[in-house]
């Protein structure tokens, strides 16, 4: 199923690209390796930039993990993102690691913390702020997440387009994550966090939504001195219709390969 299904932050660069050489930004610290895939497009960016880059990852991939070994200006922490980030300075963020309201609020907050201490502007990129986990938490280890801002989950059920409860089947972790068992609600998915970081500080951060691969925001400095700059590169992304429609075909799509796949599966079952 996941060959099928664009998934990584990297299908972004198009735009995270050229917002960095339009801010500026030298040093940047990624939250969430994986494969590599946008890690690969950041070192080059960093280098050319003369620069930095800092990758986080509590397990890495072996082809991620060998990047570093080339290129001295950049270098990974195996370990977690609310470990790793504080006084940890950049000029930019990419944030795609645990999707939920805990993991992304207190970094959300350490990125504040770090930017405001160092006289920096503010400036990250989130992943997944979009359907499934922009109003639902998924946990890859919810042992990790304080109890009373866990939501109840299932690591079985899975998730569907306008659904707000989990079904046998849909979008589903497969044993990688595990699913909020409820859309919606107070300190809930990943979107809900960014919103509540962002209140009382709506003078000082704007915000743009890319509706599109699961979701890109950008939350940035209102008054730096790009501002205007950056904010004109986005502005045709920012909650476009044509790519919020061209999404939503997407998921459709995708879940019912999913469901045919299932279906197959349970006549091979029954047949058996």
């Amino acid at each position: 199923m996941t060959n099928l299904l664009l998934h990584s932050m990297a299908e972004f660069s198009e735009i995270i690209m050229p917002a960095l050489r339009i801010t500026g930004a030298k040093t940047v610290v990624e939250v969430g390796a994986e494969y590599g895939t946008m890690t690969r497009s950041l070192i080059d960016y960093t280098a050319g930039a003369g620069g930095s880059l800092v990758s986080i990852d509590p397990a890495p991939s072996q082809g991620a993990s060998a990047l570093f070994d080339a290129h001295p200006h950049a270098r990974l922490i195996q370990g977690l993102s609310l470990d790793a980030l504080p006084g940890l300075q950049a000029d930019a963020a990419l944030i795609d690691g645990d999707h939920n309201w805990y993991t992304v609020f207190h970094e959300c907050r350490l990125l504040w913390e770090n930017t405001q201490r160092a006289g920096k502007p503010f400036l990250a990129f989130f992943h997944d702020v979009g359907w499934p986990c922009a109003r639902r938490d998924l946990y890859y280890a919810p042992d990790r997440i304080p109890a009373k801002y866990r939501q109840p989950f299932s690591w079985d059920l899975g998730m569907t387009l306008g659904e707000p409860g989990v079904i046998e089947g849909g979008f589903r972790g497969a044993g990688v994550f595990a699913t909020a068992l409820r859309e919606g609600g107070p300190r809930n998915g990943v979107l809900t966090a960014i919103e509540d970081f962002i209140a009382g500080k709506e003078d000082r951060l704007l915000w743009a939504n890319v509706p599109a691969v699961f979701g890109l925001g950008i939350l940035f400095d209102r008054h730096a001195p790009w501002t205007q700059d950056l904010s004109a590169f986005l502005l045709p992304y920012h909650e476009s219709p044509l790519l919020a429609r061209l999404e939503e075909n997407r998921l459709a799509c995708y879940l019912r390969v999913i469901q045919m796949q299932d279906e197959k599966e349970q006549g091979r079952v029954q047949s058996a």
